[in-house]
């Protein structure tokens, strides 16, 4: 019998947009099980894609402001507005993103979060009610000092002149405000990760090498953020270096929390909310999910492994598509939430071939899928 599928894939890292991945398994599963009605729902959890994604969601027009990438290189960066909700989507990663910059030329010490403030500026200046702001993906490492000082912040050193580099924030000792706004947008910010501002699990240990920042590095990097949250408590009188999610995309997250007062919240959760995920998992009768790698961090929080504990919660069958499936942890997620996992690596090809040409290599796991769960006793 037709069967009505979600679709609801987040992106292959470095190879699909969530978009591209929802039609590639649509039409693998097409070719096996061309009468079921498939809905395509691409998702995302705060990284890369996270505008394009929620702007399918809503009633958005598409907007472009003139700024600067993280090596302030001149750019003209999309964002959307929906002018009934009076509400702007922001993607930091289509502004200060570590995939806008060619690999390897910039050290994260030249680089900063200042571009963003001028697309936040725009959406402010429309009369922006509510802010999202997906913040993964992002080149920097500067807690949202950049950010602040487009916005209007003014970094005091011992001499109280201005400081115009985050790598010297060592010498911070004040901070003044811009002046406040008529009103100040409500900011909620996606993240895709829980990471507090300092320390071992903070950002710059954890996320700053794939950045470029070297061993060497990390003790100066870490001393210019703990000088900045240690001035933005004595001043701001805000304590929120622990908070998790504040160690998201280079500490912008406390940037944001600092500087703006906006509220962190699971990209994941931020995404299903406005998608209204709950009603379309319950109205499906099989749920198709995937990403890039399918391992034991898909089951820590992550959207894909969120998606499958939600189809569980609704009794509604989950098939797990990766491009890589981590076999030694296959069978403890798929006796968790998934019902069944595909991996493309190392059940149709090896990782070389299937990152060439992933969009040949998708449909067909899809379509392999489909026939598994045509088989007696799989399908329910």
């Amino acid at each position: 019998m037709p069967r009505r599928v979600l679709i609801v894939p987040d992106k292959f890292k470095g190879t699909l947009t969530a978009q591209a991945a929802a039609e590639l398994i649509a039409q693998g599963w097409r070719q096996v099980c061309p009468n079921d009605t498939l809905e395509l729902l691409p998702m995302s959890d705060g990284g890369d894609g996270f505008g394009e994604v929620l702007s399918r969601l809503l009633p958005v027009q598409v907007r472009t402001t003139s700024t600067l990438d993280a090596a302030h290189q001149p750019i003209v960066a999309a964002w959307w507005w929906d002018p009934n909700g009076r509400t702007a989507i922001i993607e930091s990663a289509l502004v200060i993103g570590l995939a806008l910059l060619p690999a390897a030329k910039y050290h994260p010490f030249h680089l900063d979060t200042f571009g963003l403030g001028a697309v936040l500026e725009a959406a402010f200046e429309v009369g922006a009610q509510r802010c999202l702001i997906g913040i993964g993906g992002s080149a920097t490492n500067d807690g949202g000092f950049g950010m602040a000082r487009s916005l209007g912040w003014q970094f005091l050193n011992h001499d109280h002149k201005p400081i115009e580099k985050w790598t010297e924030l060592t010498t911070l000792q004040h901070l003044i405000s811009p002046p406040r706004r008529a009103f100040d947008p409500q900011v909620l910010v996606a993240v895709d990760v829980q990471n507090p501002l300092l320390g071992e699990q903070g950002a710059s240990r954890i996320y700053g090498p794939q950045k470029g920042l070297r061993p060497e590095d990390m003790a100066h990097a870490e001393c210019c953020l703990k000088r900045l949250a240690e001035v933005v408590e004595c001043d701001l009188q805000l304590g929120v270096r622990g908070e998790p999610g504040t160690g998201a995309a280079g500490g912008l997250g406390f940037g944001l929390r600092s500087f703006l007062g906006a509220r962190l919240q699971s990209g994941f959760k931020l995404f299903a909310e406005n998608a209204k995920l709950d009603e379309r998992i319950r109205a499906a009768q099989l749920v198709l999910t995937g990403e890039g790698a399918i391992d034991a961090s898909t089951l820590m929080g992550k959207g894909v492994g969120e998606i499958a504990r939600l189809a569980r919660e609704h009794g509604v069958p989950c098939l797990g598509l990766a491009g890589t499936l981590v076999e030694s942890q296959a069978t403890e997620a798929a006796t968790n939430n998934f019902t069944k996992l595909y991996g493309i690596v190392p059940q149709l090809t090896g990782l070389e071939e299937a990152k060439r040409d992933p969009s040949i290599w998708l449909p067909r796991l899809a379509a392999a899928a489909a026939k598994a769960w045509m088989q007696p006793g799989m399908a329910v």
